[in-house]
């Protein structure tokens, strides 16, 4: 393809509304273009890369024995996949079953100065088994770890496969990343914060110790943990955080130690509704008597408490009363009240790992790929049933996983990404080299770059050339800028047979005879 034909608006200068590298880079490079906040247009380089990276999802999926579909845009790919489900799948003979799709999503909560990675519309590839028994589907889930695996390595992006079997994430770590790792240096564990397991550190002040009664005691005008630690002179980590949510059209109170924060992730699938919501004013004041900020556990009997395990054993902690301005000290977990105690919270930095007990780290990361081995819970939430071989009706196991594609994209921008602008895998780059006559009037140079333009066709390298009436400093921006793994600049010494290769991400420049550098670059690859 001749550039000067193209469609590849870059820009000189950093636009103000990015803060992100792959933003940042997406923007200049002319790979994107803000719609409106949170959505993009993919332009033409965009749509290449993206379309190199589907590919190879396709073949690694198609390897596996998945089957490509493509569900309406209408409803969540759930709804539909259990739709077809429903309706098709009758019988223990028609599995087990893959299905896939790549489909363009929506997020309520769009970033927009973090381009791809915070957009409203996003690029997904989703995944669905379906069998008959767990080890079905312990062999999906080998299959498609397997499968993202080979897809990663194509794509050439560094990952982590963080988590263990029935659910694992897989995560590239950078300050431009939403979501959270938590790693131990020490012997290697590491899991999304979400879902995180590890030992608590320890609260900042002991106990109070004896079996004492609850006590009310007034705290006007303190609403928050802040308030009461500061006006009862006891740490955060002393009190009971009580919160309030609606999960499958139910209130339940949950209890979190008052210096901890709640994972959504672990909520949702302790209650299986991550549609929760917290309650609202009304329905607090109903179920309580008292507003948010003097609420706690003692007394409630007719809804569900359910408590993090950091308060299982505690003795003699603050909670509120249940009245307004008022709270209880000496208030014990399983003695004062009854709760369910179960992992509820986000795991914090300095936290003891679960394995070792050494302190974790914790690290920004992008989420690139999940897998979900789900069992027979969620098909029996979506009414899938099929006959065995008795013929009694029966409910198959069933397993999601899924790729962001533009993620991946992101994701290799952040890691592999200078001054100059992006430096992309040959496998997901727009064009892998860039044949670049210094001065396209000279006809020695320009005759020359033609054949090596010809020459790097025929071997099927995904070429580009250059044939722009440019300054040759503007040609080579635009070439790092845009992220292509090769140049081929050829300049006076054309005249003598020889030309530069230029390997973008190493910048190293050599001499090659113009007859070798098409499969120079070949064999490279």
């Amino acid at each position: 393809m001749l550039w000067s034909k193209l469609f590849i608006p870059t820009l000189r200068d950093s636009p103000a509304e990015a803060e992100t590298a792959s933003h940042r880079l997406l923007l200049r490079a002319g790979y994107v273009r803000q719609v409106t906040a949170g959505t993009y247009s993919y332009l033409f380089l965009a749509q290449r890369s993206l379309s190199k990276i589907i590919r190879i999802v396709r073949e690694e999926m198609d390897a596996i024995g998945a089957q490509e579909m493509r569900m309406p845009l209408l409803h969540p790919a759930e709804e539909s996949i259990a739709a077809t489900a429903r309706g098709d799948l009758r019988s223990y003979k028609q599995l087990p079953q893959i299905w896939y799709q790549i489909q363009t999503r929506f997020r309520d909560d769009p970033r927009p100065k973090s381009g791809l990675l915070g957009a409203r519309q996003y690029l997904i590839a989703d995944s669905y088994a379906f069998d008959t028994d767990a080890a079905g589907l312990d062999a999906a889930y080998q299959r498609h770890y397997d499968a993202y695996r080979r897809i990663f390595d194509r794509c050439g992006l560094g990952y982590l496969a963080v988590g263990e079997s029935p659910s694992q994430d897989f995560m590239v770590e950078s300050e431009a990343g939403f979501d959270s790792l938590v790693r131990c240096e020490k012997c290697g564990y590491a899991a999304n914060r979400e879902k995180a397991a590890a030992h608590p550190r320890p609260p900042a002040a002991p106990d109070p110790a004896g079996n004492l009664a609850p006590q009310e005691f007034h705290t006007p005008g303190r609403k928050t943990i802040a308030d009461v630690a500061a006006f009862t002179g006891l740490p955060e980590s002393s009190q009971m955080k009580s919160l309030v949510l609606m999960a499958n059209g139910e209130l339940m109170l949950v209890l979190l130690r008052g210096d901890h924060q709640l994972s959504e992730t672990k909520f949702a699938a302790l209650t299986g509704d991550a549609a929760f919501r917290p309650a609202l004013p009304d329905e607090i004041r109903g179920a309580f008597g008292a507003d948010p900020g003097s609420l706690g556990p003692v007394g409630i009997t007719k809804l569900k408490i359910v408590a993090d395990g950091a308060l299982e054993g505690r003795r003699n902690m603050i909670a509120g009363a249940n009245r307004d301005d008022y709270h209880l000290r000496y208030v014990t977990p399983g003695e004062d009240f009854q709760a369910k105690f179960v992992d509820l919270r986000q795991i914090e930095a300095g936290d003891g790992c679960i394995r070792c007990g050494a302190a974790l780290e914790i690290r920004k990361t992008i989420g690139i790929g999940h897998l979900d081995k789900l069992g027979y819970k969620c098909s029996e939430a979506m009414g899938l049933h099929v006959t065995n071989p008795d013929g009694i009706e029966v409910t198959p196991f069933m397993g999601t996983y899924g790729i962001g594609i533009d993620r991946i994209l992101s994701a290799v921008i952040e890691i592999y990404h200078d001054n100059d602008g992006m430096s992309l895998p040959a496998a997901i780059a727009p064009f892998t080299v860039v044949v670049t006559p210094v001065n396209v009037a000279d006809g020695t140079q320009s005759q020359t770059a033609v054949r090596i333009y010809r020459a790097c066709l025929d071997l099927g390298l995904d070429a580009l050339f250059d044939d722009r009436d440019e300054r040759p400093g503007v040609k080579f921006k635009d070439a790092d800028l845009i992220g292509l793994p090769f140049r081929i600049t050829v300049g006076k010494k054309a005249a003598s047979g020889i030309v530069e290769l230029f390997e973008r991400r190493t910048r190293k420049v050599e001499d090659v005879p113009v007859t070798e550098a098409a499969r120079r670059i070949k064999e490279r690859l």
